[in-house]
């Protein structure tokens, strides 16, 4: 069997890691880069899309044309690229999603007399998430992103802790970390073992049936009455998550498996 990666970076930990699980079982895994193109020749059995840049996505479609399969499909993983079109399906499917308006670019945002939470529009790599708390930290991050187009947050004072689930096809992994968004805490590199409830776990599993995915991550505030959801993320890294890569290997296992059932 072969399984194709559409990613940066091949050598992710998690990816690797996933590239030696299914070596095992005797099946390869090959770098497709994002930006460039496949030839004329066979397809892989399945396409893992890990880059979610333009071109990554273009590259996806234009697979799907030809009949391959691709985890997450290119429409699935263009759904979580916009955070106000996220915020309306989830919102619209009846999920606890943070109230996301589009605020234009940031060199134009009037600062709002509450703290609030302004993200870059389109969710990338290294994009900008931050709490602005007044009208000197707003100066600040408009003289580093002045053409940022953003929307903005209210912001959840939660319990100081950002909390981390995972699904790989329907497997949940969590964790959580200090949230750098809050003032009583600083920022944790590493992040720590946590057991969201039967709850959290339902309304994660929920995001995955909503938008399509089969590999995606789910940013999780306490609100006053209910769990929050303030991001969801297609094919995240997933990293220190014991039994994760197992479980993206399995994944593609089970995915081309299917599709060679169905072609006989």
């Amino acid at each position: 069997m072969r399984v194709g990666l559409i990613a940066r970076d091949p050598g992710h930990p998690v990816l690797a890691a996933a590239a030696g699980a299914l070596a095992r079982r005797g099946c390869r895994m090959e770098h497709v880069g994002p930006d460039g193109a496949v030839g004329a020749g066979a397809l892989a059995d399945v396409y893992l899309l890990k880059a979610r840049t333009p071109q990554a996505l273009a590259l996806a479609r234009e697979l799907e044309r030809r009949g391959a399969v691709v985890v997450n499909s290119a429409a699935a993983t263009g759904r979580c690229q916009d955070r106000v079109r996220m915020a309306e399906l989830a919102r619209g499917a009846g999920l606890p999603f943070a109230p996301t308006l589009a605020a234009g670019v940031l060199a134009r945002l009037a600062c709002p007399a509450d703290p609030f939470v302004v993200k870059s529009r389109h969710s990338r790599r290294h994009d900008l998430v931050a709490l602005v708390d007044g009208p000197d930290r707003l100066r600040e991050l408009v003289g580093r992103w002045p053409a940022e187009e953003v929307v903005i947050q209210p912001y959840v004072r939660g319990n100081g802790w950002d909390q981390k689930l995972w699904v790989v096809d329907g497997q949940l992994f969590a964790a959580r970390r200090r949230s750098e968004l809050s003032p009583e805490g600083e920022e944790s590199v590493a992040a720590e073992e946590w057991e969201p409830s039967a709850g959290q776990a339902a309304l994660a599993l929920r995001v995955g049936e909503v938008f399509g995915l089969q590999v995606y991550g789910v940013d999780l505030l306490d609100g006053a009455a209910e769990p929050v959801i303030v991001d969801v993320n297609a094919f995240p890294g997933i990293r220190g998550r014991p039994g994760a890569p197992e479980a993206v290997a399995g994944l593609a296992l089970r995915v081309a498996g299917e599709r060679a059932a169905g072609s006989r």
